[in-house]
């Protein structure tokens, strides 16, 4: 089958081919004629099948087909992502594919100003994606009017179960026109989603094209076993001999992913860490230098990594696997999209062999052990580091806390933040 197959617009094939591509995936051979259709979705499908397009093609076609008045600057299309992230993502490809479209789009989040969003608002927008702390930002505000949706779109919904949004997705929900169309994306199909499905959709098509926890059949997937002393060093030999030029590096922690990323950068290889204690304004610098090339290596940890769509990344490599048998799943994701090949290493280390027997057991197959000459792990893993000795108590300062009748200074009103909401 061809794009041309499906019935979408000439703007949209003239743009899907200045693209490169000529074939729809299967999310989108069956998604895309069940959405042009105004019929409600639960499409299950794993990370890097193409849904994106899945769905942003056919709501261009659909609004692109039915203009709205000039007069209306509410927005008619209402994507929730779950991160930043995918939320510029989405809105890129929204733009991409409707660049030859009369049809304006945003993304707002939270981590940068308001006040660039309130602007674009107020001069018009017809696809609105957001993630959802920060759309109620602009609903608390009144700097957004929803009553003009007519279709919504729930991107990667078990993720934003996963992070706690279900609250202000219902929230949300309840302040959208009754008649509406509703598209739900997800990798998985857990009792959650079932749930919100059962009281968000009517009578959906089903699509299901990603089997639950599995990999893309185009990812080649390797184990290099070693000391994990020795990780640094062999992480540096595996891009002098295997030629590495684009690589997603994958750390356990925030504090892991920084050293590695100086190590890296140290030893002459281009490369930046990516995680939540980045701003915002650093995560987009790093994740666009990436993409035009100039990193050579991007060091995350999986939060931060949830959502990202790089084309044609050709290895991902676990510099320390999950202790989440999942994660590993979304994380080799990353490569091997759409079709194309890509590779995923992992190097384990003695006492990370249970995750990878939980990995294994996940995906249902023993993954290729290989080992590099020069760093083979030794019969015993060697034993960790002692902490350094904790210093001495200091003496015991008698309590000095005022008692209730004692004059205390006043702090004025306490202000609170919503410590909780991920944006």
């Amino acid at each position: 089958m061809l794009f041309t197959e499906l019935g979408l617009r000439a703007e949209l094939l003239r743009a899907i081919a200045e693209q490169g591509y000529d074939t729809p995936t299967p999310i989108q051979q069956k998604a895309i004629p069940a959405v042009m259709t105004g019929r409600d979705l639960m499409a299950t499908a794993q990370t890097g099948t193409g849904k994106t397009a899945g769905f942003t093609l056919p709501i261009l076609h659909r609004l692109a087909n039915c203009p709205k008045s000039r007069a209306s600057r509410r927005p008619r299309v209402l994507v929730l992502a779950p991160t930043r992230e995918l939320a510029m993502q989405v809105e890129e490809s929204v733009r991409t594919y409707g660049t030859h479209l009369a049809l304006n789009s945003l993304a707002v989040f939270g981590g940068v100003g308001i006040n660039p969003q309130i602007a674009a608002l107020r001069r018009g927008v017809d696809i609105l994606v957001a993630t959802p702390g920060r759309l109620l930002d602009h609903v608390q505000q009144k700097t957004v009017d929803l009553g003009g949706i007519e279709i919504l779109v729930l991107d990667e919904a078990d993720r934003m179960l996963d992070m706690g949004f279900i609250r202000d997705i219902r929230k949300i929900i309840a302040l959208l026109p009754k008649q509406r169309q509703n598209l739900l994306f997800s990798a998985t199909f857990s009792p959650d989603i079932r749930e919100l499905a059962g009281g968000l959709l009517d009578q959906p098509v089903s699509v299901d094209v990603a089997p639950r926890n599995t990999a893309a059949e185009t990812v080649t997937q390797r184990v290099i076993e070693t000391n994990r002393e020795q990780k640094k060093d062999l992480l540096l030999h595996l891009f002098a001999t295997l030629s590495l030029n684009q690589v997603l590096i994958f750390a356990r922690t925030k504090h892991g992913a920084d050293a590695l990323s100086r190590h890296l950068e140290k030893a002459g290889i281009k490369a930046a860490a990516l995680h939540g204690n980045k701003s915002q304004g650093a995560r987009t610098r790093a994740l666009g230098d990436f993409k035009d090339g100039r990193l050579v290596a991007l060091v995350a940890t999986d939060i931060a990594a949830r959502g990202l769509d790089i084309d044609s990344l050709p290895h991902v490599i676990n510099f320390e696997i999950p202790n989440i048998p999942e994660d590993y799943v979304h994380r080799i994701g990353r490569t091997g999209r759409a079709g194309l090949e890509g590779e995923a290493l992992s190097l384990v280390s003695h006492d990370e062999r249970p995750f990878l027997r939980d990995i294994e057991k996940l995906i249902r197959r023993d993954l290729e052990r290989v080992v590099v000459a020069g760093f083979e792990p030794a019969a015993h893993a060697a034993p960790r580091p002692a902490p350094p000795p904790r210093p001495p108590r200091k003496a015991q300062v008698p309590d000095r806390t005022p008692n209730r009748n004692s004059p205390q200074k006043s702090c004025g009103p306490q202000l609170h933040r919503s410590g909780g909401r991920h944006r």
